[in-house]
C-alpha cells in the first residue's frame, strides 16, 4: 500500500537540500581531491581558502581537519540591519542581489560563501544559520549574539507570516518575495489550511448561488433577465 506524501518539501528534505550549498573552508590539513555528483573537488591545501558543499564541510568540521568561514550575512552588524528593515517594513525585507549577468535565482545561486552579500538573507538563511551555529560556532564572531538575532528574525518574519493568512481570508494576495525555504516548509501547514477552507467557502457560496439561481427560475422570477440577455446575445 503506497504512503500517502504531503504536498511540497517537509522541514527534513528542506534541511537536506540545505546540505548542498556551497560555503568557504579554511583547511587544516591537506586533503585530496574528491569527484562528487556535484563536480569534482580540487585538492585542500593549508591555509588556502576552498569551496565546498555544506555537508562535506560540516564533515571535516566535525574531524577538526578544516574551519568554515561564515558567510558576511550571517554576522552582527549584518542581521542587526536586517532586523531593523523587518521590524520596520509591514513585507519581507529583499533578498541578496543577484550576481551580474546571472540568469538564475535563487535558490541556485552562491548565498553561503565568504564572498556572497550580506544585504539580505538567502532562501536557506535559517536552516544553514542554525547548522553553522550547532557545528561552527566557534567560528562564527560573537556566536551567540547571532544566534540571539537570528531567533528574533524567526519570530518577527513569522508574525509576517501569520498577518499573511489574514490577508488571505480577506481574499487579498500575500506578497512573498524574500521568504525562505525553511519558512514556507514550516508555514506549508497552516497557509494551507487557511486556503482550502478559502476554497471550501467559496465552492459553498457558488453552490448556493446556483441553487437560489435555480429556484428563482421556477418561481418565475428569472425570465425576464434571462430573456434580456438573450436578446444581448443577438
Amino acid at each position: 500500500m503506497a504512503l500517502t506524501l504531503p504536498a511540497g518539501l517537509t522541514p527534513s528534505e528542506v534541511a537536506f537540500l540545505c546540505e548542498m550549498e556551497l560555503v568557504t573552508v579554511i583547511p587544516r590539513q591537506r586533503l585530496e581531491g574528491l569527484d562528487l555528483l556535484g563536480g569534482p573537488i580540487t585538492p585542500l591545501q593549508p591555509p588556502y581558502r576552498a569551496t565546498l558543499p555544506l555537508w562535506l564541510a560540516l564533515l571535516l568540521k566535525r574531524q577538526r581537519r578544516a574551519n568554515i568561514l561564515p558567510p558576511p550575512w550571517l554576522s552582527v552588524p549584518a542581521l542587526t540591519h536586517i532586523l531593523s528593515l523587518e521590524q520596520e517594513s509591514p513585507v519581507f525585507s529583499p533578498p541578496p542581489p543577484l550576481p551580474p549577468n546571472s540568469h538564475t535565482g535563487p535558490p541556485f545561486v552562491p548565498a553561503a560563501t565568504a564572498d556572497a552579500s550580506a544585504q539580505g538573507l538567502p532562501y536557506h538563511w535559517l536552516e544553514l544559520g542554525e547548522m553553522l551555529l550547532d557545528a561552527a560556532a566557534d567560528d562564527i564572531l560573537e556566536g551567540d549574539n547571532v544566534r540571539r538575532l537570528m531567533r528574533d528574525l524567526r519570530e518577527v518574519r513569522m508574525a509576517k507570516m501569520r498577518e499573511g493568512v489574514k490577508v488571505l481570508e480577506g481574499g487579498r494576495e500575500v506578497r512573498v518575495v524574500g521568504v525562505g525555504g525553511m519558512e514556507v516548509a514550516e508555514g506549508r501547514a497552516f497557509i494551507g489550511g487557511v486556503v482550502d477552507g478559502l476554497r471550501k467557502i467559496g465552492a459553498s457560496k457558488e453552490l448556493s448561488r446556483k441553487e437560489r439561481e435555480a429556484e428563482e427560475r421556477e418561481n418565475g422570477l428569472g425570465g425576464a433577465d434571462d430573456d434580456e440577455d438573450d436578446d444581448m446575445e443577438l
